[in-house]
């Protein structure tokens, strides 16, 4: 089955951060370079700039992205929950969905094929416990950061979870802080995608993050590592300070 929406963490590298996305990306990077990360696939942006064309809400997301006033919170935060609806309420479209399940749905199988000792821990499920990861991308802007703009989702199971939550992720791509953002940094919102990275949970004792410069001073030769007991989506979060 060829893949036009599905793309292997082991077949992508920085060369594909316009369909992928940076977060995408490096994980490709990881993987060719034999660095131990959870396997998995990206649901390229593709496939969101086909849905929103064949779901026909392309030109309702443009024109009201044309009256709307982003300095203004009301206008902002109706214009973020309009669209939002917009997307959550369209079907994705049978050819996407079928890539997206048949991929998860190999998932197990491919990452069997991986030296890393890390997939192991997951391989025993016919339909495993993914990550669903948004990584958003602009294909003339590849220097641009959407870092901490869209949402992830940990611990989705089963295909008809993972296929709504790949439409909740690209839907995060119109929440009232990404679009400020956009807006401030004048990137043109039709021509900002997302891409979804979909990731094998683990099961973590401990974990964190690292910042290779200082997120406080910005000294470069300082490295900085956060860690907590179990996930560390509460140190993303902020909810706890290690």
């Amino acid at each position: 089955m060829k893949n036009q929406y599905i793309a292997w963490f082991d077949e992508i590298d920085k060369n594909d951060i316009a369909r992928v996305g940076g977060k995408g990306a490096n994980l490709g990077e990881m993987c060719k370079a034999d660095i131990p990360v959870p396997y998995g696939f990206v649901v390229t942006s593709n496939a969101y700039f086909d849905f929103i064309k064949e779901s026909k809400i392309d030109s309702l997301i443009r024109d009201r992205l044309k009256i709307y006033q982003y300095k203004d919170p009301r206008s902002l935060q109706e214009t973020a929950k309009y669209i939002q609806k917009l997307i959550i309420g369209k079907p994705i479209p049978e050819k996407i969905a079928r890539e997206v399940t048949h991929a998860y749905l190999n998932l197990v199988i491919n990452t069997k094929k991986s030296k890393s000792v890390v997939q192991k821990i997951s391989s025993i499920m016919k339909e495993p416990y993914v990550a669903v990861r948004s990584s958003a991308t602009a294909e003339d802007l590849p220097e641009a950061s959407f870092a901490g703009q869209q949402s992830s989702y940990l611990n989705v199971h089963g295909e008809a979870s993972l296929v709504f939550k790949v439409r909740e992720a690209w839907a995060s791509l119109f929440t009232p802080r990404a679009i400020f953002y956009r807006e401030e940094q004048k990137y043109d919102h039709m021509k900002v995608g997302l891409a979804v990275v979909v990731q094998l949970m683990i099961t973590s004792d401990t974990s964190g993050v690292m910042f290779t410069i200082d997120p406080v001073t910005n000294d470069k030769n300082r490295i900085t590592v956060e860690s907590i007991f179990g996930l560390g989506e509460l140190i993303v979060q902020g909810s706890v300070n290690p």
